[in-house]
Formats: C-alpha cells, sequence, structure tokens
C-alpha cells in the first residue's frame, strides 16, 4: 500500500492554513495526482454530494484538513456551526473514503480535545478523562468524535484511517480578521497596526498567564506527510492498544506575556503591553506530550522565532487583501 509519487491524493480543505501548507510539501515533493474541491464545488456537509465525488474520483489517499476552526470569541459566539458543520464534514468524508475503498485517510484533529485540566504536558491516553475547556467545547467534541469515527471504521471495516493532534499552528494563509483570528495572527496583526498608527500600547485578550505551544504550520505539513507514509504495522505500534491518534508539536511552550513580547520584537513595535483581565484566558496550558511521534522518528524544526518571523513576512506581503 505505498503511498507515493503516483498516488492519487484528495487533499480536503486545500485552501486553509493547513491544506495550503500540505499542498506546497506535495507539490514540493514531486506529487503531482492531487485532487481539490472549492467549498462552491463541492459542499463537504452534503452526504450526498460528498459520496458522489468519492464514487467519481476514487482517490487512493485522503488527508482531511477540511474544518471550520477559530479562536476563543468565534467559538464562544458560534458554537452550534462549529459543532455542526465539523461532524458533517468528517463524518460524511470518513464514510464516503470507506464506500469508494480509499487506502489510507489522515484525519487533523486539534489539541483542545484533551480535558481542561489534564496532566502536562498531555499524552494521548489523557483523551476523555475529564472536563474540557468551556469555551470550545463544541468544536472539541467533533473533533473528538473524528478520532472515534476513524477508530470505529478501523475496528469494524479493517480500514487504515489516522489519526493527528496538532498543537496550535500558525504561518503562512492564517486567518487575521480580528474576530475569528487565533492569538499569533491575531497578536501580528495588532502589533502591526499599533506601529503603523505610532499607538501607545496594545491590548491582549485576558491576563497574559496562560500557556501555549505553537507549531508552524509547514511542520505540520511534514508530519502528515511522514505519518501518512509510515508502514502500518509501524504505526500501529505507537498507537495500539492503548490510543488510536498521535500528538503533533514541538514539545515546548510559552505564556502568552511572553508570546506578546516576542510578537512585538519580529514587528518592531516598542510601546507598551496591556493585559485586558476581563477577556476570558481559557485553559491554563496546553502542552502535548509529543514522545510517540517523536520516537517514530518526527520532530519540529522550526523555532517560534523563525516562524514568526516568516508569518510576518507572509503577513506583510498579503495584507492588502486580508479579510476584516
Amino acid at each position: 500500500m505505498a503511498f507515493d509519487l503516483a498516488s492519487k491524493i484528495y487533499l480536503a480543505g486545500h485552501a486553509g492554513m493547513v491544506g495550503s501548507a500540505i499542498m506546497r510539501r506535495l507539490h514540493a515533493d514531486g506529487y503531482q495526482n492531487i485532487i481539490t474541491r472549492t467549498h462552491s464545488e463541492l459542499d463537504l456537509t452534503n452526504q450526498q454530494a460528498v459520496r458522489s465525488f468519492f464514487k467519481a474520483e476514487k482517490p487512493e489517499f485522503v488527508f482531511l484538513a477540511a474544518t471550520r476552526v477559530g479562536g476563543i470569541h468565534a467559538n464562544n459566539t458560534r458554537p452550534a456551526e462549529f459543532i455542526y458543520q465539523n461532524l458533517m464534514i468528517e463524518t460524511n468524508i470518513i464514510d464516503a473514503a470507506w464506500r469508494a475503498g480509499v487506502k489510507r485517510l489522515l484525519f487533523l484533529g486539534s489539541s483542545c480535545i484533551y480535558p481542561r485540566m489534564a496532566a502536562q504536558p498531555m499524552a494521548e491516553s489523557v483523551l476523555l478523562t475529564g472536563r474540557l475547556e468551556p469555551t470550545n467545547e463544541p468544536y472539541a467534541i467533533a473533533k473528538i468524535a473524528g478520532i472515534k469515527l476513524c477508530e470505529s471504521y478501523n475496528r469494524q471495516y479493517g480500514t487504515d484511517y489516522r489519526s493527528v493532534m496538532p498543537t496550535n499552528l500558525y504561518g503562512p494563509e492564517d486567518n487575521y480578521n480580528l474576530e475569528g483570528s487565533h492569538v499569533i495572527p491575531a497578536l501580528l496583526r495588532k502589533f502591526h497596526e499599533a506601529k503603523t498608527d505610532s499607538l501607545p500600547a496594545v491590548n491582549v485578550w485576558g491576563s497574559g498567564n496562560p500557556k501555549r505551544e505553537f507549531l508552524y504550520v509547514d511542520d505540520m505539513a511534514d508530519a502528515c506527510l511522514f505519518i501518512m507514509a509510515l508502514d502500518h504495522d509501524r504505526y500501529l505500534e505507537k498507537t495500539e492498544p492503548m490510543v488510536s491518534h498521535l500528538n503533533i508539536g514541538t514539545g515546548r511552550d510559552i505564556s502568552i506575556a511572553e508570546l506578546a513580547k516576542e510578537v512585538g520584537r519580529v514587528v518592531g513595535y516598542n510601546g507598551e503591553i496591556l493585559f485586558d483581565k476581563t477577556k476570558p484566558d481559557g485553559a491554563p496550558r496546553k502542552l502535548l506530550n509529543v514522545e510517540l511521534v517523536q520516537q517514530l522518528g518526527w520532530h519540529a524544526k522550526t523555532e517560534l522565532s523563525n516562524g514568526l518571523t516568516k508569518a510576518y513576512e507572509w503577513f506583510l506581503q498579503n495584507q492588502s487583501s486580508l479579510r476584516g
């Protein structure tokens, strides 16, 4: 079941941050037989449309990077959209993949699947051992369902569906709309605008105390291809029988206050940084235990300072076309 340059690959979510990074990596490595569809061409929440697409195209391998994603504010204000759309997308694709005889599928989840107060760093085995972070619970439940869908189809039908749980991602094609963005693009934009407008201070959500782990998105794409190409038995060595997914991250975290200072340095902003403690912090800490994937031979390559510099360069080159 070789995953090679001749393989027919469907990349769901190719226009998103993770999907576009996977696409860049596939092209760089010489993969050419790649299938994509825009939302206007294929509504992934439409079961019949997805089944018809898989029946007609018959991809051999699937990267399931399509998702509805956002930061704390977006999750708080649009919970129904987050749980419904993500459940429908993953359910339709995973089931259609089985019906079409797809050889291997890789599902991309999120580190928010773990309990809010899980012991740090969070190992794969702590899934479903405690209460989730309330601010993103609907999204987390949808991602947990995706893991269990892959696990259940593997158990009942003998499929080879794999799941990876990335930590917080950032990089090219990120969402810089302040109403729905994650912390790094939000901070990059805020500090850039404060520098441009010569503002004396930048307001940052929360206390600055929570700690987060960040992975440059091209490193995530590298991990996705690495896991997709792994021999089946080698993958099962680390995921059976205790877990059915793998954490992907750096194994290192940083406080939001420290991150804000680093973003200010990268942007070149020298004003004051103020923390708005009336805004929610989210989980106090989210650090992944990445021992399993490292034992398989994969390690993150991009240091945070270098990644932030690359992300800011991309923002500067594309800010005229960014939304919001």
